[in-house]
């Protein structure tokens, strides 16, 4: 690799960190290990191609350009944490690693298609979480977090509460995303 692809990279690697909060070789690999699952498989649950996830993990390319993978993502990152608490079976896993693969994404800010497969793989249904992760990851599907703050910061004088919803769900950690959505919810 030349020292401008190298740089193509890491530049790639940064952005991913900046809008996915790691590289996403390094959450990639997580998944995998986690969740008992090879790279193809992965990019079969995700619905994205082999070359495509390759080039995600390698920084060859830098966004996932499709809101449903990125919710995909969020889903599995779920599902695997479940796995590693213990709460979760491998069998388990399984069938709901292939309701994500046929649900996930389908319907922004619909609780019921990731509410009935947390239900059916034993996992706790946690809609809030759910609709928080789906906002997160279509606003940040159409930008990165630098893009994000700066509309917010415009925003701020005329618009705080728009400005403030633009950088809790867009930029902010989903565990203060939840916080905020809880605390507005009628």
């Amino acid at each position: 690799m030349d020292a401008a692809q190298q740089e193509a990279t890491e530049k790639a690697r940064e952005q991913q960190t900046t809008w996915y909060g790691e590289p996403l070789g390094a959450l990639f690999r997580r998944l995998i290990a986690d969740l008992g699952l090879n790279q193809a498989r992965l990019a079969v649950v995700l619905g994205l191609s082999a070359p495509m996830l390759s080039q995600l993990m390698s920084g060859q390319r830098a966004k996932i350009g499709n809101p449903a993978v990125v919710q995909r993502v969020r889903a599995l990152q779920d599902l695997a944490a479940e796995v590693r608490s213990g709460h979760l079976s491998a069998s388990e896993a399984t069938a709901a690693m292939e309701e994500i693969r046929r649900t996930a994404g389908g319907n922004v800010l619909s609780t019921n298609a990731t509410a009935t497969r947390s239900s059916t793989a034993g996992v706790p249904a946690n809609p809030t979480k759910r609709v928080v992760r789906e906002i997160q990851a279509l606003l940040r599907s159409v930008s990165d977090a630098a893009e994000i703050q700066s509309a917010a910061k415009v925003l701020a004088d005329t618009h705080p509460e728009l400005a403030e919803f633009l950088r809790v769900y867009g930029v902010a950690r989903t565990r203060e995303a939840i916080e905020h959505y809880e605390t507005h919810q009628g």
